[in-house]
């Protein structure tokens, strides 16, 4: 299992959007993101900031894999093509991220 932190910025007026539609993930949504092995995820929102930190566990073998296969999703498309609008992601994201991968420092179990 891989425990995975990442950070990606909110616009201020589509806070309560986002915020909103995650109060109510589309079921084929969820079925994808378990179906690509990951598990306990969480987004948390710090507000004024606007900022959301996503962690979750990944318990497969390709992550880079399983990414291919939910980003090839059409549900997980348009899901993506709702919540992408209200997204501000961090000018100093790696390339090719959208969300901005963290270290992890500590961990206790």
């Amino acid at each position: 299992m891989q425990r995975m932190g990442m950070v990606l910025g909110l616009k201020p007026e589509k806070v309560e959007e986002y915020v909103r539609l995650h109060a109510a993930v589309w079921p084929d949504v969820l079925t994808m993101i378990s179906a690509c092995n990951i598990k306990n995820y969480s987004i948390y929102l710090k507000r004024p900031e606007n900022l959301l930190f996503s962690y979750f566990e990944y318990h497969g073998t390709d992550y880079a894999a399983d990414m291919a296969k939910m980003a090839a999703d059409p549900k997980t498309q348009e899901w993506w093509a709702v919540c992408m609008p209200c997204q501000e992601p961090l000018a100093t994201r790696k390339e090719g991220e959208w969300w901005a991968s963290m270290d992890e420092v500590f961990h206790h179990d």
